[in-house]
């Protein structure tokens, strides 16, 4: 490979997005899939409108929202079904310009892989690092079918990338968070209304998804591997407000996925090694609280914007850009990854009485003004692509 040539391990939404993203720019690109295929598994995923906004870079957000819906409502209940606090989402989309929106993270991906140019991606594909090269020198794939040099690499290969066990070899891996997740999409047309339950050490969140299915979502205070089978998902929640049996009830084991809920609690020094750039859950993997597939679209928009177009001036460009997509991306991936862990932290709480003050203080936010509440949440969606150019991405302003 010659020229503005990328390589990207790993084809989730990360991976892919930065793949299409380069791709709108100029670069040719190689994605490399471990798996055999893009298998229609996963789960349901809630973007926020800083992941919205990240897909309009990109170029992908009319193709995305044609297959998501819209949330409109949500709020937090009790086990007894009781309302702790509700919430019209309209003022989302009024303060931040763009809505929640919910899809299956199988469409997602879909939608991404369409956009990539006929062989882009080849699946069953295994790739490691073989140099991350320099100022000077590219860096090296290895594959099953030989060497790949690239002017950059994107590292998209997950919470355990062997990316980054491979440049970062003494950094400590991800840790449990405390708690263990089940996750299921379901077809239940008549649940059209997204929420979450919290009990003590417990949470349950249903999600509408477009086409009458529901994703649910089960989280529990549990040593680490001690739980993962249905019997154990029907033991904790089964007592639960309607519809939660009668939405357990219908889960089989085979469209049951159980994780331990791990996070990268140490942050990486940079998210960035020679000419390989780091991106999602290799850089920054969080626990599931603030809309991790937010900000690995948002790493893709900085990737082109420190990278910029394949164009003459692009070598000069090279040797820094690495180093200047760590300075735009670590600090706020930093910061929202500790702000997940202590959301995570409230929801484990067992004891009566801080249960009964953390229902308390969701109660009482959910009296205030929408526009004092929707104020917490600036950090997270009010992220703008301030850094986008006019090098980049163009048609980000009306897609």
């Amino acid at each position: 490979m010659s020229g503005t040539d990328a390589v990207v391990i790993g084809a989730g939404i990360g991976g892919l997005a930065t793949a299409v993203g380069l791709t709108g720019l100029g670069w040719r690109v190689t994605v490399l899939e471990r798996a055999a295929a893009l298998r229609p598994v996963g789960s349901g995923i809630g973007l926020t409108p800083n992941g919205v906004r990240a897909l309009a870079v990109i170029g992908a957000k009319q193709q995305v929202m044609a297959r998501a819906i819209e949330q409109t409502h949500g709020g937090v209940r009790r086990p007894d079904g009781r309302w702790i606090s509700r919430t019209d989402l309209d003022f989302i989309r009024r303060r931040f310009g763009d809505p929640v929106l919910s899809i299956h993270r199988a469409e997602l991906i879909d939608a991404l892989a369409a956009l990539l140019p006929a062989g882009t991606l080849r699946t069953g594909t295994t790739a490691h690092i073989g140099s991350s090269g320099d100022a000077t020198r590219k860096a090296v794939v290895r594959t099953d079918d030989g060497e790949l040099t690239a002017d950059l690499v994107v590292a998209a290969d997950g919470i355990r990338s062997a990316t980054r066990r491979a440049l970062f070899p003494h950094h400590p891996e991800p840790r449990y968070a405390g708690y263990t997740s089940w996750r299921m999409v379901l077809r239940a047309p008549d649940v059209t209304v997204a929420g979450e339950t919290w009990g003590r050490g417990l949470r349950f969140s249903i999600l509408p998804l477009p086409g009458g299915l529901v994703h649910c979502s089960a989280l529990a205070v549990a040593p680490p591997g001690s739980a993962n089978d249905q019997a154990d998902l029907v033991a904790r929640f089964g007592g639960w407000h309607s519809p939660i049996p009668r939405l357990l009830a219908m889960v089989s084991e085979e469209s049951l996925l159980h994780n331990d809920i791990e996070d990268l609690s140490t942050p990486l020094p940079e998210f960035h090694h020679g000419r390989v750039v780091l991106v999602g859950d290799a850089a920054h993997a969080m626990t599931p609280n603030l809309g991790a597939a937010g900000l690995a679209l948002e790493d893709a928009t900085a990737v082109m914007h420190t990278v910029g177009p394949a164009d003459a001036s692009t070598v000069d460009r090279m040797p820094t850009a690495p180093v200047r997509y760590t300075r735009l991306r670590r600090p706020r991936s930093v910061t929202l990854t500790r702000q997940s862990r202590r959301i995570g932290a409230v929801g484990c709480w067992t004891a009566a009485p801080a249960v009964a003050l953390r229902d308390l203080g969701v109660a009482a936010a959910g009296l205030l003004p929408s526009a004092v509440t929707v104020r917490a949440l600036d950090r997270l969606m009010g992220w703008q692509p301030s850094q986008v150019d006019d090098r980049i991405a163009p048609q980000w302003r009306t897609s």
